[in-house]
């Protein structure tokens, strides 16, 4: 007669305790939660300190400001940005200028018709470009070179296009109102003090050239609006 065992078998079977990935993936989503959050938080912060670091200049420009003139472009000499509407009610004579170029000597008379009558109106505003490849140096470079050659106190702007595309947006807007675009260095163009016409002149036309000094004449004689 069989006898039934009192004791069974251990169950080979038995099941094993969960593992401990599908709890860590249940806590995952969590965590990328949190971290997503801790994400826009420094997004956040870093655009209030963009907002409360940004200077005078960015503000709307003035109402009494000429198209032309709203723009904003770091200088050469001090690398700080400034408004062009600074300049309204001004006679312009803006210029892209080069170190390396058989014109480059026109420095000397910029620099003088800027001493001359900067008190009557005129600013000259210089912009450096390597559109031709003769201004290769570094901003640092560029102001140095004036500075130190020919002693240039007038508006020196950071290296950019000026007479190849894409201009920067001053150029452009230039090249669209007068119609000639520069085809070399010392290209200039002088603006009325409404802002409104520009008048162009090649590079081969001195600063001191007859023709160029009477159109600056007649500019400088038009008394400022209001």
């Amino acid at each position: 007669m069989a006898v039934t065992p009192l004791i069974r078998p251990l169950q080979s079977d038995r099941k094993a305790p969960p593992p401990l990935r599908p709890r860590a993936a249940a806590v995952l989503p969590s965590l990328r939660s949190l971290g997503a959050i801790a994400t826009l938080l420094v997004v956040g912060m870093a655009a209030v300190l963009t907002l409360a670091a940004r200077p005078a200049f960015a503000q709307p420009a003035p109402t009494d400001c000429p198209p032309l003139l709203r723009h904003t472009f770091n200088s050469l000499q001090t690398g700080e940005r400034h408004s062009l509407c600074e300049y309204r009610g001004k006679v312009l004579l803006i210029v892209n200028t080069a170190s390396f170029c058989g014109y480059t000597q026109q420095y000397e008379g910029l620099e003088a018709l800027y001493r001359k009558h900067r008190d009557r109106g005129l600013v000259v505003l210089g912009f450096p470009a390597n559109d031709f490849a003769q201004e290769p140096g570094s901003n640092k470079e560029i102001a140095e070179f004036c500075r130190t050659t020919y002693g240039i106190q007038f508006p020196l702007f950071e290296k950019a296009s000026a007479g190849k595309l894409p201009a920067n947006p001053l150029y452009a807007e230039l090249i669209r109102r007068s119609g000639q675009a520069p085809q070399w260095n010392f290209h200039k163009y002088l603006v009325d003090r409404s802002g409104n016409r520009v008048q162009s002149f090649g590079s081969a036309v001195a600063p001191e050239q007859r023709e160029f000094v009477r159109a600056l004449e007649s500019l400088l004689a038009d008394k400022p609006a209001g």
